[in-house]
């Protein structure tokens, strides 16, 4: 009876200490608008490995992409009540609570994948992040980079400005690409991401823009049929975390969370330009014709003349541009 009543004890105390170590795990919730095997959800595994890895398992991280939380816009509205601890979102959703951040929304602005680094690293990371803390009631984490949003249609090639004349363009709700796609001709129509492939599908709209990989796990090789490469905007999506919660975590939390959120910026940057050339792959294979433009130089120049001038104090003065402008050497 007394070696039933140990073992019996045993094994209440086991469960006891289990339960304990349970709920002392500390549980850490990503909200992400992309799909699984986009390159945002790539990041946000290279995240959770390594923060559960550097944390020996302390910290769990979950995540919860393709929208599961909501757009872009209420992710990040509950990241700033801190009723979510952090999301990823395209810089255009982060503009409206920072409007400085509208600055690297700006056509033609970044035009290759050393400027992207050169406006998200340094001393302009560090400017970034004062002003969101400040102005937004959240900072930034890491940078993503997802490349260019080349322009797909189910219409006809777009290799000149004449083509694209007309073609009604999905596009985030966003004052500058709206402006952008006007200079050009085109009819820019604001619509909700998760109502966009659909839309496609049923003609509703011609085409939209995103990089190679969005278009490649969104399946839009399925509803279009020609895609040109555009260097207009390059998409940043970074990860974002509230005060409010930065706040209640301990010094050897953020850390972690800061050290894993440097190795995943450094991994994307990596990852997104090899993995482009095969998401491009699998669009020409998927039935995609891949153009280039001929007078790429006139849609820059109509651009920058009539979208740069009308919106400086969108982002908050010309003086935002013109030091972005200075870090890439471009003044």
């Amino acid at each position: 009876m007394f070696r039933k009543l140990c073992i019996a004890a045993i094994a209440v105390f086991a469960m006891v200490m289990t339960a304990q170590g349970a709920s002392a795990k500390q549980v850490i919730r990503v909200g992400m608008g992309d799909a699984p095997d986009s390159d945002q959800g790539y990041g946000a595994r290279f995240f959770k490995q390594a923060v559960e890895s550097e944390s020996n398992g302390e910290i769990e991280v979950q995540l919860f992409p393709g929208g599961q939380l909501g757009t872009e816009t209420e992710m990040l509205q509950n990241v700033r009540r801190g009723t979510l601890d952090l999301c990823y979102v395209g810089i255009g959703n982060a503009v409206p609570f920072v409007k400085e951040l509208g600055t690297l929304t700006m056509p033609y602005l970044i035009e290759n994948h050393y400027d992207a680094i050169k406006a998200t690293t340094g001393g302009l990371a560090t400017h970034w992040n004062e002003l969101c803390t400040k102005k937004g009631g959240f900072r930034i984490l890491h940078w993503g980079y997802s490349n260019f949003r080349f322009i797909t249609n189910s219409k006809q090639p777009v290799k000149k400005l004449a083509d694209i004349k007309g073609m009604k363009i999905r596009i985030p709700q966003n004052k500058i690409l709206m402006a952008t796609y006007k200079s050009w001709g085109a009819n820019p129509v604001p619509m909700a991401w998760s109502e966009t492939f659909t839309a496609l599908q049923q003609g509703v709209v011609d085409g939209q823009d995103n990089p190679y990989i969005v278009n490649y796990t969104s399946k839009f090789h399925e509803v279009q049929s020609y895609l040109t490469e555009v260097h207009y905007q390059y998409s940043l999506q970074p990860m974002l975390v509230g005060e409010r919660t930065w706040k209640k975590w301990d010094a050897k939390t953020k850390e972690l969370i800061a050290r894993a959120a440097q190795e995943t910026q450094q991994y994307w940057i990596a990852y997104q330009i090899l993995e482009a050339a095969n998401a491009k792959e699998g669009m020409i294979k998927g039935g995609v014709e891949v153009s280039t433009l001929e007078d790429e130089a006139q849609w820059k120049k109509l651009a920058m003349e009539n979208v740069w001038p009308e919106y400086y104090d969108f982002i908050g003065g010309k003086e935002n541009l013109d030091m972005v402008l200075k870090a890439l050497g471009k003044k």
